[in-house]
């Protein structure tokens, strides 16, 4: 099996779940779109292995379209995407125009892969989307941007250190200083769950630390990094220091720490979902020239 050949695409019926969330969040013509979105549960090849994910398409418009690559976080059974859990996320992304894609990756919610790994074959995973969305007539293949989560934010990172695909990206809650953080600490916990027997930790912690290889992240990619203060399971120091290195570097970003937002950035939900778009649509879907870094100006 060519990696990223689409194996399987069935339509799913909008779960009611998510219609009922959206109609308390949106109104008008933004509930409209959000309700127009179909929504297909998907199979593609990775590595030999037969991968689980989610694709969904916008309401009816142009004939090609930007795309969203979204990363989940999570691991386990629970951390996996079903429909009630995906629509909500790539239905949005959807919803303003995207064509959105995500992936289970191998080893959990149906895929194949005998373990799950995290951070290791996932990024893999992840990045054979590409070639799929690639596949698709109707995705504009120069205009594909990649949004991860926690966990999918740590993957984001590692994807943007091997390629120059993406127009932008966007993190959020995402660690990348697991090399520096205590060994109780819940993501190196998390982590050490997903290591083989033989693993040197340190050096698999370091693997997955953005902070130590920031230099190797494509510079023209513009990335938005978003953190909770409230984060209890990423400490917000994680997006504070890559920042710095990022500053260090002059690479083009943007830190934004949402005050009484936890690991999710619930409590300011509608707000980082309306930065994630604007970033989106302005180095996306329109192109944008990319921001002037080092000192300018007055």
């Amino acid at each position: 099996m060519i990696d990223g050949t689409l194996l399987s695409a069935a339509q799913l019926t909008i779960p009611s779940s998510s219609l009922s969330m959206a109609r308390r969040a949106l109104k008008g013509d933004d509930l409209a779109r959000f309700e127009a979105v179909t929504l297909y549960a998907i199979q593609y090849a990775s590595h030999g292995r037969r991968i689980h994910g989610f694709l969904a398409l916008p309401p009816a418009g142009p004939t090609t379209f930007p795309a969203i690559v979204f990363n989940r976080g999570g691991s386990g059974p629970r951390g996996a995407l079903t429909p009630e859990t995906a629509m909500p996320l790539i239905g949005m992304y959807a919803s303003w125009g995207y064509v959105a894609i995500a992936s289970n990756y191998r080893g959990v919610g149906g895929s194949e892969g005998d373990t799950e790994e995290w951070g290791a074959g996932d990024v893999d995973d992840a990045l054979n989307v590409l070639p799929l969305l690639d596949g698709l007539g109707y995705v504009d293949r120069d205009r594909i941007g990649l949004i991860g989560g926690s966990r999918g934010g740590m993957m984001a990172l590692m994807m943007l250190a091997r390629t120059d695909r993406f127009r932008a990206a966007v993190t959020f809650g995402a660690p990348t200083r697991i090399n520096a953080v205590d060994a109780s600490a819940y993501i190196r916990k998390t982590m050490m769950k997903h290591l083989p027997s033989d693993a040197v930790v340190q050096q698999e912690a370091e693997r997955r630390s953005a902070v130590l290889w920031a230099d190797r992240l494509c510079r023209t990619t513009p990335l938005l990094v978003l953190h909770g203060t409230g984060d209890r399971r990423v400490e917000a120091e994680h997006s504070l220091h890559l920042a710095l290195e990022l500053q260090r570097l002059e690479h083009p970003y943007k830190l934004i720490m949402y005050d009484n937002a936890d690991h999710v950035l619930a409590g300011r939900r509608n707000e980082s979902n309306a930065d994630m778009r604007w970033w989106m649509d302005n180095y996306v879907r329109d192109r944008s020239p990319l921001p002037r870094t080092g000192p300018h100006g007055a």
